[in-house]
């Protein structure tokens, strides 16, 4: 398999690493408009190019993957499916260019995959069976808060994406989260919103976010959200008579109460865990292999999707929401 990667930053070079560990036969080609990374990923055996259209007129490919700065996303995923590739993408957290560019795929027979990596983590999974299997009422509390300055240490939160209003750290983690909660507790009819900023951050959106979600079934939600917490959390209680779930955000803090010995009982939902120490113990590989592997069976006809552009168009418009209350 050819690949190209469009945008050779972190997640560029870690979704060529992860493809590699799928199938070390695979060959990575990359695009990136900086001379540094194009440097960089020679000693990864990738062949970079400074345009997407230098890259495609270099050679064939059988899939590009755009890994690049949300804004940028439409017209690249647009580009590569005029080139005749299917398209996978990381987080888009805007709705610019999804008719048409979901137009095009449809006519020309190609794939168009959606990143939502929290959908492939065990835990989350392990949660929506549990939800569904009880078929009871549930609530749900969750935070989930980092402090913006750490999320790339090697530079400044002024510098990429989370700058912009339209792309913010706070919207990223409802883009990131959001689908999950939709996907174990179902469509949301109500929303309330208190919203405001507790640091200095210089940033052009609120910090913090308490959003009280009515979920269609009957499900009450309670989010705080949030990009100024000195430790990267992420804390779900999910409670109804009968049952209640924990977990801390990691492989190793997923907990069921157990009410015969009224003790938390851990849950085991990996055989292995992967871990980059660069980054939260939040962030587990496995779940970036997974979504990939996805991808592949989707190119080969094994798979369908995960996630759509149609259900992240309906995710962005409840963001959309939360933002304007």
């Amino acid at each position: 398999m050819k690949l190209l990667i469009v945008g050779l930053g972190s997640m560029g070079k870690r979704r060529a690493r992860l493809a590699k560990g799928i199938d070390p036969a695979v060959s990575i080609s990359g695009v990136d408009s900086a001379p540094d990374r194009r440097e960089e990923v020679k000693a990864l055996g990738i062949r970079a190019y400074e345009s997407v259209p230098a890259a495609l007129a270099a050679g064939r490919y059988d899939a590009a993957l755009v890994c690049t700065a949300p804004l940028t996303h439409a017209a690249l995923i647009g580009q590569l499916l005029d080139a005749g590739l299917p398209v996978f993408t990381e987080l888009n957290l805007v709705s610019d260019g999804y008719a048409e560019n979901l137009r095009k795929a449809k006519e020309k027979g190609l794939a168009l995959f959606l990143s939502s990596t929290m959908l492939y983590r065990g835990e989350t999974q392990y949660i929506k069976r549990q939800v569904q299997a009880f078929q009871k009422p549930v609530n749900y509390i969750y935070h989930i808060g980092q402090y913006l300055p750490d999320w790339h240490p090697w530079e400044s939160y002024k510098n990429f994406f989370v700058g912009d209003a339209r792309t913010g750290g706070v919207r990223e983690i409802f883009g990131i989260d959001l689908p999950w909660l939709l996907d174990t507790f179902g469509p949301v009819e109500r929303v309330h919103v208190e919203k405001d900023r507790l640091s200095e951050l210089e940033i052009p959106y609120p910090d913090s976010y308490f959003v009280t979600l009515r979920h269609k079934n009957g499900t009450k939600g309670m989010l705080a959200v949030d990009v100024v917490s000195p430790k990267a959390v992420r804390n779900f209680e999910c409670f109804g008579e009968g049952l209640h779930l924990f977990w801390e955000g990691n492989p190793k803090a997923l907990y069921r109460f157990n009410p015969a010995t009224k003790e938390k009982e851990p849950v085991n939902t990996y055989a292995s865990v992967e871990h980059d120490a660069r980054y939260s113990d939040n962030v587990v590989e496995n779940a970036y292999v997974d979504e990939l592997q996805n991808f592949f069976d989707v190119l080969a006809g094994r798979g369908k999707p995960r996630y759509s552009f149609e259900q992240d168009r309906e995710t962005i418009r409840l963001i959309e929401t939360i933002e304007e209350a």
